[in-house]
């Protein structure tokens, strides 16, 4: 069976190209590019999957959808006896499944808000951008914002007690935990979490994260 990622650049599917490099899965991959000026995915990926997000990945005659599904899948299914999911009964585990759902369930709709009003100034017609800018920082300013430095103080205070985000060791719980936390740190928003950062600089200073981007291109995050 041939295992494809549809890959959209700029997006969380590098997540799962890093993943696969982690585990050593052969692999192909579909390109798809983002519209330069809306930043939306192609309708071509509705093709792949009716919702047309990406990552989607085909496996066989299974399709997959939504990142933490698809990492649980692909370490169950191709991860031998490696520590991508800790073992079953520790607390390890559940740390892993924890942050498997929070990545996306809490942190990410909390980047996404804050890069939607970021860059709403600048999508809004010339004569109502002042009007956009105060609506964004109201916003911003009034809830984005002071959630997310609750969710960022309660994960810095997360790596004072481990190197990773499971345990010791490096999991599926850190590749879902990538992407949010790379977005926000384009944002400036982990000038004062030095843990969060170093936590970044270790992950992308693996090889298989090297390999990702050299084979999905660089994740720049420049919206």
């Amino acid at each position: 069976m041939t295992l494809t990622v549809h890959h959209l650049n700029e997006s969380r599917s590098q997540r799962v190209l890093f993943l696969l490099e982690e585990l050593g899965v052969p692999y192909e991959i579909r390109f798809y590019t983002r519209d330069a000026k809306t930043m939306t995915a192609p309708s071509t990926l509705k093709s792949v999957h009716p919702l047309g997000k990406a990552p989607i990945v085909t496996d066989g005659d299974v399709t997959l959808a939504e990142t933490g599904h698809i990492i649980d899948y692909l370490i169950e299914q191709h991860g031998g006896t490696g520590t991508l999911r800790p073992a079953a009964g520790t607390p390890e585990r559940v740390r892993y499944g924890y942050y498997l759902h929070y990545a996306e369930g809490s942190l990410a709709p909390l980047m996404m808000m804050a890069l939607v009003f970021g860059m709403l100034p600048k999508q809004a017609p010339l004569p109502l951008r002042p009007f956009a800018a105060l609506i964004a920082k109201g916003a911003i300013g009034g809830f984005v914002g002071p959630q997310l430095d609750g969710h960022l103080d309660m994960l810095e205070d997360e790596l004072a007690h481990r190197s990773w985000f499971a345990g010791p060791d490096f999991s599926g719980a850190d590749v879902i935990m990538s992407f949010p936390l790379q977005a926000l740190r384009a944002q400036g928003r982990l000038k004062t979490r030095p843990r969060l950062r170093n936590w970044l600089d270790r992950l992308e200073a693996r090889p298989a994260w090297a390999r990702a981007e050299q084979k999905g291109g660089k994740l720049t995050l420049a919206f």
